[in-house]
């Protein structure tokens, strides 16, 4: 298996989740991808450091507390600064509902937990920007 670890011009991941031990994980997966990340476990922070890092990809926890993930993705795309962003939605709500709600408010790609890993690195690769 081969590591890559990030550089100052390797893409940046938000990570949005307000569960401590996802965001660990995630963070580590990702590093070992060669990404780098950022992290919030709220929607209102998570509006504040997408406007402010203005990062290559979100992936977003659609449960959360303060502000849900389908409203965080609302509000993305309703600002110009963070509209083109690629949203991928990792989440637990697995009804088709929830999955229709989602697009409806923007997300590019809609995973359920438990994700593979495999799986979540290639979403991630389909929708970061090419540099």
């Amino acid at each position: 298996m081969t590591h890559r670890y990030p550089g100052p011009q390797s893409p940046l991941i938000l990570l949005v989740d307000d569960v401590d031990d996802n965001v660990e994980v995630y963070t580590q997966f990702f590093l070992h991808n060669g990404w780098r990340t950022a992290s919030s476990s709220n929607g209102e922070d998570a509006l504040r450091q997408a406007a402010n890092l203005k990062p290559d990809l979100i992936v977003l926890d659609l449960g959360m507390p303060i502000m849900d993930g389908w409203e965080v993705t609302r509000r993305l795309r309703a600002n110009p600064v963070t509209s083109g962003i690629p949203i991928v939605a990792l989440t637990g709500h697995v009804f088709p509902e929830a999955r229709k709600r989602a697009k409806e408010a923007g997300v590019d790609e809609y995973l359920t937990k438990p994700c593979l890993p495999a799986d979540l690195a290639a979403a991630v690769s389909r929708h970061l920007p090419r540099r």
